[in-house]
């Protein structure tokens, strides 16, 4: 096993990938920007390093500088944690070249899924259901409504390259796929330095599930069940449980199988994410591979009591997937919800002082926290400030575990969207497993001018 390694990330990932390593006697390296020198991963590890000023673009993807330090500090490998740099094909093929461990798929791999119409090819060829949609980048806004107008109205425009639910939306007729266009396209030229946009159908109201996925380099493969992350505001989630109140086992397993495939025909290795939508019929469409760790990848080790970083850092050292399908199995259900420094009434980053962070405790209750009381929550970086997580006995048991918890969360000194969680689990639709990937949109936002 590797005796050090450097975490190219920060905040809430950076502190839950140390604390795996603690567990493993592996010693750990942090990087921080001056916005966080004092955060709790700072301290956390054995050794920290400044890389640069607050923006990411001078410090967490400034790639030069973090292998740099790297090499300086004796690491042998890296983890890049999930968001920045951790599905940047060119950071993992730096990596290698400087003779050091990329803590994830192969570069060639994160590159060809990180490109959304490569990705639907790929799918294709595994066999692995896909939307209809455009097999090439559409060039213009004509093209595109000769093409929408193929398929019938409503489309999704999307941006082939990122995600995060930025350079997407939805339309529904030739005036508004022109205005879309040209504003999407822009977007993703600056988020992703590509503004190439394609178009699927639009599946309404579907639900948003993914299978995660485990492999070696020996052909050895895993899934381990579903997530469901439907509720989402901005095309970005909130809140993520496992497993699905919605699917059959009929279709998990065939879905398990369908992402095992995908896995399969790329080759991949280490941890992964299949995405797919699900409409009310049970039918199921690809929709994206995450080629890295999950934000909510706690639900998932909850459930099947595997540690999924332990994991990583396993396939990654070049050791033989032990974990067989027939021994893995469901383990009561758990929910996670993100706690966000934001206006629940807008979704608009709140930063500021956080004054006071009193955490609920109990059994069954897990945090992944990325600041601590007194922490300055600052606006250079996503607003996402801890994460909670609950497992029960059953679906039922999670929520009642959730919903005593998040009344006893305390957080002073910022806005947060504590008070909008504690709506949408106590809502009568969330309880009985209606949760649709509109669900914010239809139960959440009119009441909103209520309160």
């Amino acid at each position: 096993m590797f005796n050090k390694i450097l975490i190219a990330n920060r905040g809430e990932i950076a502190a839950r990938i140390i604390r795996t390593c603690q567990q493993l006697g592996i010693r750990t390296v942090a990087v921080y920007s001056e916005a966080d020198q004092s955060a709790p991963y700072v301290k956390m590890a054995d050794e920290s390093y400044l890389i640069g000023k607050p923006r990411v673009n001078e410090s967490y993807l400034n790639s030069e500088k973090i292998l740099k330090v790297a090499k300086e500090s004796g690491a042998e490998a890296i983890h890049p944690g999930y968001g920045l740099l951790s599905e940047n094909g060119d950071f993992a093929k730096q990596t290698e070249a400087a003779g050091l461990t990329f803590i994830g798929p192969d570069a060639d791999v994160i590159s060809k899924m990180g490109d959304k119409i490569a990705a639907r090819a790929e799918m294709k060829r595994a066999g692995v259901p896909i939307i209809p949609g455009t097999d090439n980048a559409v060039a213009s806004p004509e093209e595109a409504k000769e093409t929408a107008n193929e398929f019938g109205y409503p489309v999704m425009l999307k941006a082939a390259a990122g995600g995060g639910g930025i350079g997407m939306q939805a339309v529904y007729n030739d005036e508004e796929l022109e205005k879309a266009f040209e504003g999407n396209s822009k977007r993703a030229k600056a988020f992703f330095g590509d503004g190439k946009m394609f178009l699927e159908k639009l599946i309404q109201e579907p639900r948003h599930i993914e299978i995660q996925v485990l492999a070696d380099r020996f052909g050895n493969a895993v899934y381990l069940f579903e997530r469901e992350c439907s509720i989402q505001r901005r095309h970005q989630k909130v809140v993520e449980e496992a497993p699905s109140p919605f699917l059959s086992e009929e279709t998990r397993v065939k879905m398990g199988q369908s992402a095992l495939k995908a896995v399969e025909t790329l080759g991949y290795s280490n941890a992964g994410t299949i995405e797919f939508l699900v409409d009310e019929e049970e039918n199921y469409y690809f929709l994206e591979m995450n080629t890295r760790l999950q934000v909510e990848h706690p639900v998932t080790e909850q459930i099947t009591g595997v540690d999924l970083v332990e994991q990583q850092l396993k396939v990654a050292n070049g050791e033989t997937l032990t974990l067989k399908q027939e021994d893995l199995f469901i383990d009561g259900h758990a929910i996670e919800v993100r706690i966000y420094a934001e206006d629940p009434n807008t979704f608009y980053p709140s930063p500021g002082k956080l004054t006071k962070m009193a955490l609920p405790q109990g059994p069954g209750v897990r945090h992944e926290l990325a600041v601590d009381e007194n922490s300055e929550v600052t606006p250079f970086y996503d607003p996402m400030i801890a994460k909670l997580v609950v497992h029960g006995e059953d679906r039922e048991d999670a929520i009642k575990r959730m919903t005593k918890a998040l009344h006893e969360y305390e957080i002073e000194g910022i806005k947060c969207n504590l008070t909008m969680l504690k709506r949408i689990i106590t809502h009568e639709k969330f309880k009985q497993g209606d949760t649709k990937t509109t669900f914010i949109q239809n139960y959440y936002l009119p009441t909103l001018t209520n309160h």
